[in-house]
């Protein structure tokens, strides 16, 4: 399970240190536009690569992608200390996909001792759904070692810069996917290529929610805007995104704005 956002095609980078094209040096409105792309295929990079380095064996070890989709999504938090997720976080995480078909999924992982479903529609990891995780974090703590072997300095700027960008967003969350998922569970001893991923997964989430305020602003559905072609209307609800997921970038210096786009871009993936 992942959710995916309708979005704009990635621009080239800025080299580190650089302005944008026209010298002037990115404001978190365009930067929030220009840094997206980057996050989601770093993001995608390392999931794919844990699915590809051990991910999909653990999950057939556990009944296979019926049995464990909802604990791979939702992992950060329902790998917290008492960490549940509710029926509305559910919807927002869930927003372009049929609602049935959903519970559906969550049914078949209630019955393969995964999940608890709680009267509510909320639901959280059973004892197995907890091994399962812990065996996942495992599996992405190697693979993504080796996925961003030699670039630890990058990887050591980007998790702390990440963390400062997801405190500030944490701060100003209204209800929706990215309250639902933040703040990823981190324990002590996390490594940074864990924490690199996670970090870059939850954001993506305050991204959607910016997505999803944009289009409803603007007439439209989940449904509606997934049908949207390319044009103006399309590109007026990608600038209205841009500009309402800009405010947690705007807590990193212009210098480290484009210090976190360089090093994003120059991540194996």
């Amino acid at each position: 399970m992942r959710e995916t956002v309708p979005g704009r095609g990635a621009a080239p980078p800025p080299a580190r240190g650089a302005g944008s094209p026209d010298g002037v040096e990115l404001p978190p409105h365009r930067f929030a536009g220009l840094v997206a792309p980057a996050v989601d295929r770093t993001f995608v990079a390392g999931m794919l690569a844990g699915r590809d380095g051990g991910g999909a064996e653990l999950s057939s070890r556990y009944g296979g992608p019926a049995a464990t989709g909802a604990l791979v999504e939702f992992r950060t938090r329902l790998a917290a200390p008492g960490g549940t997720i509710d029926a509305a976080g559910f919807a927002a995480v869930t927003r372009y996909r049929d609602p049935a078909a959903v519970r559906r999924a969550l049914d078949k992982q209630v019955a393969y001792g995964m999940i608890q479903r709680f009267p509510d529609g909320g639901f959280c990891a059973t004892e197995r759904g907890l091994a399962f995780l812990a065996e996942l974090f495992g599996v992405h703590a190697e693979v993504t070692e080796e996925l961003w072997a030699g670039h630890d300095e990058r990887v050591e700027r980007l998790v702390p810069a990440l963390g400062r960008v997801l405190a500030h967003a944490i701060g100003s969350a209204r209800p929706g996917a990215f309250a639902t998922m933040a703040p990823p569970h981190e324990p002590d001893g996390t490594p940074p290529g864990v924490l690199l991923l996670n970090r870059l997964g939850t954001l993506r989430y305050h991204r959607a929610d910016a997505h999803a305020a944009a289009w409803t602003a603007a007439g439209h559905t989940a449904a509606t805007v997934a049908a949207l072609p390319a044009g103006p209307e399309r590109l007026a609800i990608e600038q209205e995104t841009d500009r309402r997921a800009a405010g947690p970038w705007a807590v990193l210096a212009a210098e480290e704005r484009l210090e976190l786009l360089a090093d994003l871009a120059a991540l194996p993936g």
